[in-house]
């Protein structure tokens, strides 16, 4: 006969990405820049984009993108009473070809989503990790935009 073991006699499960909260919160300083610099990358692919619908569609991904910037900096604020302050030495990379400025979009939407999860895991129920989620959700839905926007010109080259 299987038997379950009641939960008093169960070890504590952590999840391979759980965070501190003092650790969610130098990731969501760091995210600051990390979104700006998404912003500035994606000003340089709107010039490059072919058409004014792939244009578009990256316009409302950088807007997205300015939106995150200051959500993480009020989520910040009100956590730590501390404003982010200081700009990484971090410099945006140059766009050198549309396709490839596309695919490095894509795995940077996709690296954030890895990124903004162990932010999550070191926040506080409630409005905080709820406007977190709402940020990863935007980054999935970025990826799948850059994908798109991937197999349309790769197919038409």
């Amino acid at each position: 006969m299987n038997m379950v073991y009641p939960y008093w006699f169960r070890s504590q499960f952590v999840p391979i990405w759980a965070t501190s909260t003092q650790e969610a919160l130098e990731l969501m300083r760091t995210s600051v820049q990390g979104e700006r610099n998404d912003e500035l990358f994606y000003d340089q692919l709107i010039q490059l984009a072919p058409n004014k619908e792939q244009a578009e569609v990256i316009t409302s991904i950088r807007n997205d993108e300015r939106g995150h910037n200051q959500m993480f900096r009020q989520m910040y604020r009100e956590l730590t009473g501390h404003e982010v302050t200081g700009v990484s030495n971090e410099v945006p990379e140059h766009v050198y070809s549309y396709i490839s400025g596309l695919q490095k979009a894509f795995q940077g939407e996709l690296s954030a989503v890895e990124k903004y999860r162990k932010i999550w895991f070191g926040l506080p129920y409630g409005i905080y990790k709820d406007t977190l989620y709402g940020i990863i959700l935007d980054e999935q839905k970025h990826a799948a935009k850059y994908n798109n926007l991937l197999l349309q010109n790769l197919h038409a080259n």
